[in-house]
């Protein structure tokens, strides 16, 4: 049908999209020198995960959608190969996510103690975690942790046994699901309690300057104390405020893109093995590809809220003088 078609090419061109957007990303941070540093190698590692989603998992599950009743006709072998990525790499992207957060929460909440150094470390410790969960996750069913594939019915999957499927949605999704509400909720505390302390702590000018201010509507220097740190500040926000604001809106954005894109996929996927529901194969492939689909709007949240970014970008396709 008509609709069939609309929908198979509207796959084809988020799996196209969702591949070249991240690799563009990958492309940018490998050019420019200023991104060698974090946070961005929290970003490469998210590209990675999503270009690796986008090149070797959504084309085997175009395929499977175009079967006729969703049957696998490929073969054992690669349907061990298509689930293992396809865990592997969605697991990687949602911890990702994750690691972004919690780097983003500690320069907001530690900053005299998260020095550049220290953010290094941390980032290279939880990219170094995140893969090692998700390979972890992804190698249980080869080792006899389930059964993926059915060849009297032709049907390949993530492994049903209840356990494993406890286990891999908590390691997948729900435990990081935790962290990043944790984390936003503690940023927003913070920003409020860091805005809270300016409007405690700002010194307020003489009568006069305040006449004068009105009378020449020249920008005014505040001194502003706050946590034995002393900043300038001229009307409206100090350029701590606006960055901590900034983060807490971009760190909003991705968690809540992240929730809404896999939390279907993953309460089917956890109720389906343990009551035994039979869950249509139409909603099984929505709630399948409404996941895959964050790793395309990763890379435009994360890149939306760097001007950096958006320069680089330029400078790929258009020569500056």
């Amino acid at each position: 049908s008509i609709f069939t078609v609309l929908i198979l090419t509207l796959l084809v061109l988020l799996t196209v999209a969702t591949f070249l957007w991240n690799l563009l990303v990958l492309a940018t941070i490998l050019r420019v020198k200023a991104f060698h540093r974090v946070p961005h190698n929290l970003v490469a590692s998210t590209a990675v995960s999503d270009v690796l989603v986008a090149a070797l998992v959504m084309p085997l599950s175009l395929v499977k959608e175009l079967s006729a009743g969703r049957r696998w006709r490929l073969g054992r072998e690669l349907c061990l190969v298509w689930v293992s990525f396809d865990v592997l790499c969605c697991t990687a992207s949602i911890w990702n996510v994750t690691a972004i957060a919690l780097d983003r929460y500690w320069s907001i909440t530690r900053q005299l103690q998260y020095t550049l150094l220290t953010r290094r470390r941390t980032s290279n410790v939880m990219i170094a975690l995140t893969w090692l969960l998700s390979a972890a996750i992804s190698l249980a069913p080869l080792l006899g942790w389930g059964e993926t594939y059915s060849p009297e019915q032709e049907r390949c999957q993530v492994s049903q046994d209840p356990s494993y499927t406890i286990v891999s949605t908590g390691g997948a999704f729900y435990l990081p699901l935790c962290v990043v509400l944790f984390v936003y909720w503690k940023i927003y505390k913070a920003s409020k309690f860091h805005m809270g302390g300016r409007r405690r702590n700002a010194v307020v000018p003489l009568p006069e300057a305040a006449q004068v201010k009105e009378a020449s509507r020249e920008p005014q220097m505040v001194f502003t104390a706050r946590r034995a740190a002393i900043t300038f500040q001229t009307d409206g926000e100090t350029w701590r405020e606006q960055k901590e604001k900034k983060a807490a809106l971009m760190v909003g954005i991705l968690i809540g893109v992240f929730v809404l894109c896999w939390i279907p996929f993953f309460i089917t996927e956890l109720i389906s093995p343990l009551c035994s529901c039979n869950i249509p194969p139409v909603w099984k492939s929505i709630f399948l590809w409404l996941g895959y689909s964050n790793s395309f709007f990763n890379p435009l949240i994360y890149t939306a809220f760097n001007k950096n970014y958006n320069n680089a970008f330029k400078n790929l396709f258009v020569k500056q003088r």
